[in-house]
């Protein structure tokens, strides 16, 4: 009998070992050369490099964090076991989740490994098992970790809230898109941590990156559907009073409607939103996505797909509906509000005799050390049909004829020749098509700075050579 126990202990011990070894196969260490944009010199940026974590999976694919590889110029990636790079490139990259999708062409690359398959959403207090490569080391590090919160999150990446998992096991750089294993499978991607605290990670939730890779599937990436609504809770006593709910009662208030959001013809303002898909949503604002666990409301369109079908049950004038909606891919998609994070791009701006204008963006914003509180704040609001950019003068190179500007910086545009404008490509081609001697720009308080055009163009191919800029507009404009 103590021989037969003995036996299976063997059996036991040499199944994990393998077990282990095969996921160890699928980790991969991502190296990135990118280019680091500058939004306050546009036409400059530098050379970064970085690495971080990914893991196999189904395709000959390799699953990171989108930071992991933003902004690259060229990445090669390492496999567990092995010590040649191998040169990789992006597939799709999702900004807003935080997740890409790396290829690499040499075959090779994959022999002797095993995809990866993923498990579904955790509960609080399951183990996990965090791999891949951080600082304090060059081979692989293994950290274990409980489950301890599941809700929505920011994501530090693109500013943007969606499901994340919070874990207590040790994550530091590097770690990025490394995976997070629990019963063998993929349950999420590891993609930050909290400075300072006593680990505290974030991770991608399985659910998150399940949507991304069916997102994919038809060979482009559309990203997570958004109603483009502005809302408020309704927890106040005395607001249910108002708007004659019970005051059990649960749901959200339609505050504001983005102008092409795939809602604006079905809501209106002041409706109350009580669920969603049959889904009720509770005064703070929050769904029940398991039994006594609660997280934001749009956690059941994060689920959907474009081109699904939501059903709304609202409170209009004080009578019950259901509205059914699909939800077509609009601009309010892609942008909703005037401050959206980029990545992957240069700064778009536009030089006219040493006074250089630039969209605003979150990167500019976050690049500036001003105040600058009502552009900020103007920045926070959504989109109209005629004001889809904010366009700021974004300083003045020092001329002969730009004395006494030279302190200007950050200076909000509202019109140019005392005309308006949608976006800066619109501002762009008014500034460059103008046929009158001055060009007048001009702030919403009426102030204005005035541009001699004739004597503007006459020195900018003297300021482009003395400032070392190779072109008065990006090439992306």
């Amino acid at each position: 009998m103590k021989r037969v126990f003995r036996l299976l202990a063997v059996l036991i011990i040499t199944f994990s070992f393998s077990y282990s070894q095969s996921i160890d196969s699928s980790i991969v260490k991502i190296y990135t050369v990118s280019k680091a944009t500058n939004y306050l010199e546009p036409w400059n940026s530098s050379v970064q490099r970085s690495s971080g974590s990914g893991s196999i999976i189904s395709g000959n694919r390799i699953l990171t964090n989108a930071h992991v590889v933003a902004n690259e110029t060229f990445i090669e990636v390492k496999k567990y076991g092995d010590t040649k790079r191998y040169q990789a490139k992006v597939l799709y990259v999702s900004h807003d989740i935080d997740l890409a999708l790396l290829e690499v062409k040499d075959k090779e690359f994959f022999k002797n490994t095993t995809p990866l398959e993923f498990g579904d959403l955790p509960n609080i207090q399951d183990k996990v098992t965090v791999y891949g490569y951080p600082m304090g080391g060059h081979t692989i590090s293994v950290s274990k970790g409980i489950v301890s919160r599941i809700e929505h999150n920011v994501y530090a990446h693109s500013g943007k809230s969606f499901l994340a998992i919070q874990i207590d096991a040790a994550i530091n750089p590097g770690n990025s898109g490394g995976p997070a294993i629990s019963n063998g499978k993929i349950v999420g991607v590891v993609m930050q941590g909290i400075t300072f605290s006593q680990n505290i990670g974030y991770m991608v939730p399985v659910d998150m990156i399940k949507h991304f890779l069916k997102d994919v599937e038809d060979g482009k990436l559309d990203g997570f559907p958004k109603l483009g609504i502005m809302t408020d809770k309704i927890e106040n006593p005395t607001l249910k009073e108002y708007y004659h709910l019970a005051e059990d009662a649960g749901g959200i208030l339609v505050v504001d409607i983005v102008y092409n959001s795939v809602l604006k013809d079905v809501l209106k303002k002041e409706d109350i939103i009580t669920s969603i898909n049959g889904h009720k949503i509770e005064s703070d604002g929050t769904v029940e996505f398991r039994e006594n666990q609660y997280t934001h409301f749009k956690y059941y369109i994060d689920l959907l797909q474009y081109g699904d079908k939501v059903a709304l049950d609202i409170i209009r004038n004080g009578k019950k509906m259901t509205l059914h909606v699909s939800l077509p891919k609009t601009l309010s998609s892609e942008h909703s509000t005037y401050a959206e994070l980029e990545y992957d791009t240069m700064p778009r701006y536009f030089m006219l005799g040493g006074y250089v204008f630039s969209p605003v963006s979150q990167n500019l914003l976050n690049a500036s050390m001003a105040p600058m509180l009502g552009l900020r704040y103007a920045a926070t609001k959504f989109p109209t049909k005629d004001k889809q950019e904010l366009v700021v003068l974004l300083k003045v190179l020092a001329s002969a004829h730009t004395r006494g500007d030279y302190g200007i910086a950050m200076w909000h545009i509202e019109k140019v020749n005392g005309k308006e404008f949608k976006d800066f490509k619109e501002f762009y081609h008014l500034v460059r098509d103008a046929d009158s001697k001055y060009v007048i720009l001009e702030d919403e308080d009426g102030a204005k700075v005035v541009i001699d055009r004739k004597k503007a163009l006459e020195s900018e191919k003297d300021l482009l050579r003395r400032y070392s800029i190779k072109a008065n507009r990006s090439d992306n404009l």
